[in-house]
């Protein structure tokens, strides 16, 4: 797993609704940044703006092809995220078994 400040960086990108849109749309398979465009209400250059965060946070790569940029998941990144979570997960588990352990001995 990646350091907390990588942590911060995933889940601020990730905290956006419209990479979070991004992200969705992408888990169907790459797209070009046009194809990302089409259907939204903001411009290529704004959706651009958005990859380049989510890329930052190694959430996507951008790949040219041509005149095209394909965009993909790095689903490596992913995992860690879902480790971050469980991590969280077990503390939470842990505090809530004091806590009912506390209440219970009363």
């Amino acid at each position: 797993m990646r350091r907390t400040a990588n942590a911060h960086d995933l889940f601020a990108a990730l905290g956006d609704e419209t990479r979070l849109r991004l992200v969705s749309r992408l888990s169907s398979g790459p797209s070009s940044i046009a194809g990302l465009t089409d259907g939204e209400k903001m411009s290529r250059q704004a959706i651009t703006k958005h990859l380049r965060v989510l890329e930052g946070a190694g959430l996507v790569k951008t790949e040219k092809h041509g005149r095209e940029s394909i965009v993909r998941l790095e689903l490596a990144r992913f995992d860690d995220a879902r480790k971050w979570l469980d991590v969280i997960e077990r503390q939470w588990e842990q505090a809530l078994g004091r806590l009912r352990k506390f209440v219970e001995d009363d």
